[in-house]
């Protein structure tokens, strides 16, 4: 089990598990299953039911190639869609409860999954994945080579925490929230207020609350903050944003 610790842009340490590279192929497997199921699918609807050899017939090659082409898009671009649509994870992936994150703190973004796409070339397709498979092993955070060049990991959700080590927050059944904008937020967004909060809290760091309540009021572009301290202001903020998703 590797722990991989991710300093947020406020220098603050959260731990983290790497998905091991059992948990990695079996999720691989899983999206190639789909792939295939997906290939049998759009074969029988172009050569069984659209006919698709007869119109292609008098075509030239190239021709025939960019038809063909179109039709298996979805499978070149899988990992890349997916990975860009479910915030880091494919449908194995998820399956897995495996995702895609910065190792910087960060949410991964469409410029690292397409990182992470392109270098599937050299990793999963050279040597039938050979390559990937001994980076992983020999990388101290369980990095394939496009993970390191998009500066990205993939962890492990199925972490045992406590609703102290989550973005998870008390709420009475009658609290009103305060800060609707909160839904712009996403949970790793929410897990790097709550661990730079509670790290700060403890250790009187009133400069990183400072700062901490200022990114956020950028982030969520507030015009009126209704709460004078910054305590106050990022406690509502976590539990607003516990309010808004957990009744989505």
């Amino acid at each position: 089990m590797v722990e991989l610790q991710i300093n947020t842009t406020q220098n603050v340490n959260i731990n983290f598990t790497a998905a091991s590279v059992g948990e990695r192929i079996l999720a691989w497997g899983i999206d190639w299953l789909i792939k295939i199921a997906y290939g049998i699918v759009i074969y029988q609807i172009m050569f069984k039911v659209l006919k698709i050899d007869e119109l292609v017939r008098d075509m030239d090659n190239w021709s025939q190639m960019a038809i063909f082409l179109v039709f298996y898009l979805p499978v070149i671009f899988y990992s890349l869609l997916f990975e860009a649509l479910l915030d880091g994870q494919t449908p194995g992936k998820r399956i897995l409860k495996i995702k895609v994150v910065k190792i910087d703190g960060y949410q991964a973004t469409l410029s690292d999954f397409i990182i992470r796409w392109i270098f599937r070339i050299i990793d999963l397709n050279i040597m039938s994945g050979v390559v990937a498979l001994i980076a992983i092993i020999t990388s101290p955070k369980n990095q394939r080579l496009g993970d390191m060049t998009a500066g990205t990991a993939v962890i492990t959700l199925k972490n045992n925490v406590n609703i102290n080590h989550t973005i998870l927050e008390d709420l009475k059944q009658d609290y009103m929230p305060t800060y609707p904008m909160v839904i712009k937020l996403s949970d790793n967004d929410a897990r790097i207020i709550k661990d730079t909060f509670k790290t700060a809290k403890k250790s009187k760091d009133y400069k990183t609350l400072i700062k901490l309540r200022t990114k956020i009021i950028e982030v969520l572009e507030l015009k009126e903050v209704k709460h004078s301290t910054d305590h106050e202001f990022i406690d509502v903020i976590l539990k607003d944003y516990n309010y808004y998703t957990q009744n989505m």
